[in-house]
C-alpha cells in the first residue's frame, strides 16, 4: 500500500522544498515520472536509501523468533493494538477487508 500512495503522491507533484543533491532540486523530480526520478537520484543517494532500508529490516528480523514462525510482530512496522474487545464476526469482517485493501495495492502499483 505503501508503494502505491508514494508513487501516486510523486506523481502528482507532491514534493519537498530544497534541493536533493547541488544539481537537482525536489521540484525537478516531482516533474518527472516516477521511475525517471529514481534512475536521476544520485548513486550515493540511491546508496543511503538502500542501506537505511537494509538496516531496518535487519534489526526487525534479527530479534528471536521470526514473526512468521509464531514470534512477536516487529513493533516498529506493527505498532501494537489492543483487539481484545473485538467480537470474532467484526475481526475476521477487518481481516478480510485489509487483505482485499492489499491486494488492490498490488494490483495497483503494478498497472503504474
Amino acid at each position: 500500500m505503501l508503494a502505491t500512495t508514494g508513487y501516486i503522491v510523486q506523481a502528482s507533484g507532491i514534493h519537498f522544498p530544497g534541493q536533493l543533491s547541488s544539481d537537482i532540486s525536489f521540484e525537478s523530480l516531482s516533474t518527472m515520472k516516477p521511475f525517471d526520478a529514481w534512475e536521476a537520484v544520485p548513486a550515493g543517494g540511491k546508496a543511503q536509501i538502500l542501506l537505511t532500508i537494509f538496516i531496518a529490516e535487519l534489526i526487525s528480523e534479527s530479534k528471536g523468533d521470526h514473526y512468521t514462525k509464531g514470534g512477536a510482530f516487529p513493533t516498529i512496522v506493527f505498532p501494537p493494538v489492543d483487539f481484545s474487545g473485538v467480537s470474532a464476526e467484526t475481526m475476521s469482517l477487518k481481516q478480510n477487508r485489509e487483505l482485499n485493501n492489499g491486494r488492490l495495492a498490488m494490483i495497483a502499483i503494478m498497472s503504474f
